[in-house]
């Protein structure tokens, strides 16, 4: 973990932040949002293909996430999840 005075950096060390933890936490915000059928339209049928599609090449939630950013960010704007949205602008900043 890094010292609370030391900032972290992705350009200069990966340590210290939770890439992976964070990915598996937004994706899970994002399955709990499409369980409740927020967002409204076709997102639950568009996340289920890109879920199929991930687990058929095989990729982790993160390389998901940095492949999913701007429909991510619309959905979760049009379920008003603003936790979910400030989550996905930290792994943006700091693992993409």
């Amino acid at each position: 973990m890094t010292p609370p005075d030391q900032t972290t950096d992705r350009y200069i060390s990966f340590c210290g932040i939770e890439c992976d933890a964070n990915a598996d936490k937004l994706i899970e915000m994002l399955k709990l949002n499409l369980s409740q059928k927020k967002g409204g339209g076709t997102w639950g049928q568009y996340f289920e293909m890109k879920f199929k599609e991930q687990h058929s090449v095989g990729s982790d939630n993160l390389h998901f996430i940095g492949n999913q950013l701007n429909p991510l960010y619309e959905y979760f704007e049009a379920c008003g999840d603003s936790e979910a949205e400030a989550l996905l602008y930290q792994i943006e900043q700091e693992c993409c």
